[in-house]
């Protein structure tokens, strides 16, 4: 019989390719989202519809099933405390719950590697780095919140891993690629300081992957209560990463550039503005994105090869060339339908 497992935020750019790794290699699928997703159904996964911060409807679908992949998460840099903190931590906390209420022995827990990040340069840092010493996003804090809550779940009753994929990117993004693409036909679009600082990406197949090694890790009784750096183990500098994405799409790769502390002081000005006028859209520039746009990340990937065998199969140069495939197959299937 296939082993039974549930996927949160299952349609979403992650999650549906989690799903989709999970079902061609022979798992029964489940996705638990607020929402259901024809592209999910299309290839055999059962949706269920919830609200992951409701313990009720949690509990409801974890209900026979054997392992969790939760996935599901409020992203961004902007917005309250509050709204951060009821899908990312109490959502959390009603998965832990509804694992050990239902006898799930087996938990994979999607965070982030900002939860490690102070505003400073990280250079080939491990799993090894503290947790940020002050945090610049609820996202942040919310995460590290959840993250430390799974990792202290671990025990008999219930085997956790965390990972922590960075930037994930690719055809079908609809975060980052939509992004960069925006800003850049807006004109608006700058490279905060001089854009040579490296920076891991993952390539959203990669990121997948890294879900199934996880499990496997579990299920053979190992890396349980551990973390995990995910990324394309080849970190670029954030001019080329930035760049490789507009010429995939047919844009200028070469945006103008605005100093760090210009960028920093712009994002803590909007800030300010953007409080006092209770704007809930996201300005500009925070602080928070200059000062990620602007610092090196790149993580050391020795412990994700050798405890849970995870190697890239998909390159940057790769990545690139498929994203590029795609959106020029989108741009001719427009030009069909008009």
């Amino acid at each position: 019989m296939a082993m039974k497992v549930l996927v949160t935020g299952g349609g979403g750019f992650l999650g549906t390719a989690t799903c989709k790794e999970l079902v061609a290699e022979g798992f029964e699928v489940c996705s638990f989202s607020r929402s259901a997703y024809p592209h999910l159904k299309a290839i055999g996964v059962r949706c269920i519809i919830g609200d992951i911060t409701k313990k009720e409807d949690t509990r409801a679908a974890c209900t026979g099933i054997d392992a969790i992949f939760h996935i599901a998460a409020k992203a961004g840099v902007w917005g309250s405390y509050a709204s951060y903190f009821g899908p990312n931590v109490l959502g959390t906390r009603n998965i832990i719950q509804a694992c050990l209420k239902n006898n799930i022995r087996y938990l994979v827990h999607t965070s982030s590697p900002s939860v490690t990040f102070s505003g400073f340069d990280q250079n080939g840092v491990n799993e090894d780095a503290p947790y940020a010493s002050r945090f610049l996003t609820p996202y942040q804090e919310t995460k590290a919140i959840a993250e430390q809550e799974v990792l202290s779940s671990h025990g008999n009753k219930l085997q956790t891993i965390v990972l922590r994929p960075h930037l994930i990117w690719g055809p079908g993004d609809n975060q980052l690629v939509p992004r960069i693409v925006k800003l850049a036909k807006s004109g608006k679009l700058r490279i905060v300081g001089n854009g040579t600082k490296r920076v891991d990406a993952v390539y959203i197949a990669n990121a997948a992957q890294s879900q199934i090694n996880a499990l496997a890790a579990l299920r053979r009784g190992q890396c349980g209560g551990e973390s995990f750096f995910i990324t394309n183990h080849e970190p670029w500098p954030m001019r080329d990463i930035i760049g490789g994405i507009l010429k995939a799409h047919g844009l200028p790769s070469q945006p103008k550039k605005i100093p760090t502390r210009a960028a920093y002081s712009a994002g803590s000005l909007l800030e300010a503005y953007y409080k006092i006028r209770n704007i809930e859209t996201e300005p500009r520039m925070t602080r928070f994105v200059a000062k990620q746009l602007s610092t090196a990340h790149w993580f050391d990937p020795k412990k994700s090869k050798d405890l849970l065998g995870y190697n890239p199969k998909i390159s940057m140069q790769k990545g690139m060339q498929l994203l590029k495939e795609a959106v020029h197959g989108e741009t001719y299937c427009h030009k069909l339908k008009h």
